[in-house]
């Protein structure tokens, strides 16, 4: 008998001695992880997984809260749209008062319809980038200063585009390129750190902030390496970066950010949807932005949509939005398994849609100019189509536009203050009925619109319209490192034990 209790006692010390590892390996486990990552294990970052609730690990230090780690901040964001009628601008042509510089805000979204003209060459055969590449400089100058492009070898300055702006024959890809250099990196689309305990934190890849400069570039557009960058106006002189930039024939829109908050900026996308000729060609349609910034996802959406002015023409309209709404669809280049960047557009937090949307005003061109000349907004506002569609719930349902308290925005003779419709002498089938076809809409929490208001441009036969919004940017402070707390663990409760036969 007592050989049989000392083999039962021994068995029994072997399996508290397994016991006992197990913890131990266990406390090591947690104890590297929160080594590794430089910080405690915060309560937000488990509330989606395998989270550490035992009341039995008290912890002596001081574990932070999500509201500690977590804040709401308030970013001004700019957004502007502006149909330039297929006219190339000079170098001359002053952008400062047209984007607000003075005001300083933190984000740019640009967006200009028929940069190039909407002719058969450019919608069929090859679109043309010079002008981009012209209006792209131009947005520079305006936020950043001259550029020092004539320091760069091979690109000799031209005297009609005014010295060190512009040279012959730009390259919207070799400018492009140049503007979203940051400390002589590239913004890369997907800044999420790759790390093997994806089930310590399965919503890690949308609330980490760090770039991770390693990853590589999914942008479509191949770029030319050879490009002489300037680092100095990439680092020291600018004040805004561009964060990307995209052309579908006429369309074009671009995205700028001060420079200290591109490191927040990742999981950029980009989305082309054709609504053209046969609804497949790119002369109408729109270019869909999707990013990061912080914790919150972005999408901007710059349009053209279809053009007319007869009766009817404006279901044309809204099955364009209907037709982007469903058919866009951004790819995903995540690396992380877990990320919950969306795909489509209405499931990102703020969403800002602007371009030359077309919709009319429904009345006759001698009633609408008579209200105009009484400057009688809100009783031409009632016949506006966009806003007679948005309540009859046939279109953009769910979405906010600012009051309209400034004159139709279109359509003027070019070079002038004048309306089609007030006895300039045109063909016939050039006239039209003023209305308000270029506007910016919005959806999501979180978005209060500061301003909405057109600029007095006489370069085509539209007006730009500018807003202003302040937006709520949820924000995760993970670049404090933080002492690792001291625990004290009741082992006998971290791993179950298994009751002794032999006691």
């Amino acid at each position: 008998m007592d050989n049989e209790f000392e083999d039962g006692q021994a068995a029994s010390d072997m399996m508290r001695s397994n016991q006992q590892r197990k913890k131990q390996s266990f406390i090591q486990k947690v104890l590297t992880m929160r080594e590794r990552n430089g910080r405690t294990i915060e309560r937000g970052s488990i509330d989606s997984h395998e989270e550490i609730s035992d009341p039995s690990i008290q912890n002596q230090g001081s574990v932070p809260s999500m509201s500690s780690c977590e804040a709401v901040q308030n970013f001004n964001v700019f957004a502007a749209t502006w149909n330039v009628g297929g006219q190339c601008p000079s170098g001359n042509l002053d952008l400062s008062d047209f984007l607000q510089v003075r005001n300083e805000p933190d984000m740019y979204v640009l967006g200009f319809q028929e940069i190039v003209p909407l002719n058969a060459g450019n919608v069929l055969v090859l679109e043309d980038n010079e002008p981009a590449a012209k209006w792209l400089a131009l947005i520079n100058q305006s936020l950043n200063g001259p550029s020092d492009f004539s320091s760069n070898k091979g690109l000799k300055p031209t005297a009609s585009f005014g010295g060190s702006l512009y040279f012959q024959k730009p390259s919207l890809k070799k400018i492009k390129k140049t503007f979203k250099k940051l400390n002589g990196k590239r913004l890369k689309s997907c800044n999420c750190i790759l790390e093997m305990e994806r089930k310590a934190a399965k919503d890690f890849c949308f609330r980490c902030q760090e770039s991770n400069v390693n990853l590589d570039d999914s942008s479509t557009e191949e770029e030319d390496d050879s490009y002489p960058i300037s680092v100095a106006l990439a680092t020291n002189q600018m004040k805004y970066s561009l964060v990307t930039c995209k052309q579908m024939v006429g369309i074009f829109v671009s995205v700028w950010m001060k420079k200290e908050l591109i490191q927040y900026v990742g999981h950029l996308r980009i989305c082309c949807t054709s609504r053209g000729i046969m609804g497949c060609l790119g002369n109408k349609g729109c270019i869909s932005v999707s990013m990061s910034f912080y914790q919150t996802s972005f999408c901007f959406i710059c349009s053209h949509l279809a053009s007319g002015e007869k009766e009817g023409d404006e279901l044309r309209r809204n099955l364009d939005v209907i037709e982007i709404l469903k058919n866009t669809q951004f790819p995903k280049i995540c690396k992380n398994q877990y990320s919950r960047m969306p795909d489509k557009i209405l499931d990102h937090d703020r969403i800002i849609w602007f371009g030359d949307l077309n919709y009319r005003i429904s009345l006759s061109r001698d009633v609408a100019k008579r209200l105009v000349e009484m400057k009688d907004w809100p009783a031409l506002f009632n016949k506006d189509q966009l806003k007679m569609e948005r309540e009859a719930g046939r279109v953009f349902k769910g979405w906010k536009e600012g009051k309209i308290y400034f004159a139709p925005t279109y359509k003027y003779a070019f070079n002038s203050d004048t309306y089609y419709a007030e006895g300039v002498k045109v063909s016939k089938n050039k006239r039209r009925t003023p209305a308000w076809c270029d506007r910016i809409l919005w959806h999501g929490r979180g978005i209060q619109q500061l301003s909405y208001v057109r600029k007095e441009f006489k370069f085509s036969d539209h007006r730009p319209v500018c807003a202003t919004f302040l937006v709520e940017v949820e924000v995760m402070f993970r670049g404090q490192k933080k002492k690792v707390s001291t625990f004290n663990f009741q082992i006998h409760d971290l791993v179950p034990t298994r009751t002794s036969y032999y006691s």
